[in-house]
């Protein structure tokens, strides 16, 4: 499977999670990932957690997946990583941190970097050493069950949904979790991965987090619940299909609360934007 997207989203939204994985006090809030190109090269790189500018002391950390081996993965990487320090011209801390599926997997010549080692600020993460390691937190058993055995997947996964992380909205641990899963068994619908969760779609309308929301949005003022219902249903559209274009934002910001109610029930059977579309055709 690949797992660069899948790996660059469970970052992007859990940025502690790398501080976790290399054995690293988790900071406390603020840190952003972005993808970065560095110019007038042909590097780039993938992952760089971007902490609060008001912190001097929190580095910058440059994080990458590597999932299949790469004589000169090093090389590159960290040539990439000097020059992106050279060109913003950085004077905070840094760190880098790469994650691979297990040890067969680190095949990058790096007898020229194992100072970088030494001192700490190069770190090398094997999920392997995940498999079988007692009392992960939420965040280290999301990225355990990327490389678990598929005959052991589907009980942690519905496992990891009936009992959510307590700092995370149920939904996007749901969302989170289903993705993995997709990913992880490919030739299986949404819909099989469901049942394999044992949470059809119409479970999903009863999460904690779907139920608070809505009933919150229905006991407040009409307009300040139609507002709450608007922001609900745009997060989830983000969620499930990606950026919505402004031409639909304005289009869904124009429904009446009925039909905001009606479309936020409705896309959490969307497979995809055309099932959107047709929705807004239809309303």
């Amino acid at each position: 499977m690949h797992t660069d997207p899948l790996f660059y989203r469970l970052f992007q939204e859990r940025p502690r999670l790398v501080f976790a994985l290399a054995g690293l006090t988790p900071p406390a809030t603020g840190y952003r990932l972005r993808a970065v190109e560095v110019k007038q090269t042909a590097f780039r790189l993938d992952g760089v957690l971007v902490p609060p500018p008001e912190d001097d002391n929190a580095p910058l950390v440059f994080v990458e997946t590597q999932f299949q081996g790469r004589e000169n993965f090093y090389a590159r990487w960290l040539a990439a990583i000097f020059l992106y320090l050279y060109r913003h011209r950085v004077t905070r801390p840094w760190l880098a941190v790469v994650v691979f599926p297990h040890r067969q997997a680190d095949t990058g010549a790096r007898r020229p970097y194992e100072a970088l080692l030494q001192c700490s600020l190069l770190h090398r993460v094997y999920l392997e050493d995940l498999l079988d390691a007692p009392a992960l937190g939420f965040d280290a058993r999301l990225a355990r069950l990327v490389v678990l055995d598929p005959a052991r997947a589907p009980a942690e996964a519905r496992e990891l949904v009936t009992t959510p992380d307590p700092a995370a909205d149920p939904m996007e641990t749901l969302d989170l979790v289903e993705t993995i899963l997709v990913y992880k068994f490919p030739q299986c619908s949404r819909e099989e991965i469901r049942t394999m969760l044992h949470l059809p779609e119409t479970n999903l309308k009863q999460t904690q987090f779907y139920k608070d929301v809505f009933s919150e949005g229905r006991q407040e003022g009409r307009q300040e619940g139609r507002q709450r219902e608007l922001d609900l249903v745009l997060r989830l559209l983000k969620r499930r299909l990606g950026p919505v274009s402004e031409a639909d934002r304005a289009r869904v910001s124009a429904l009446p609360i009925e039909d905001l109610e009606a479309l936020g029930e409705a896309l959490l059977d969307f497979a995809g934007a055309a099932d959107f579309a047709a929705w807004l055709a239809a309303h």
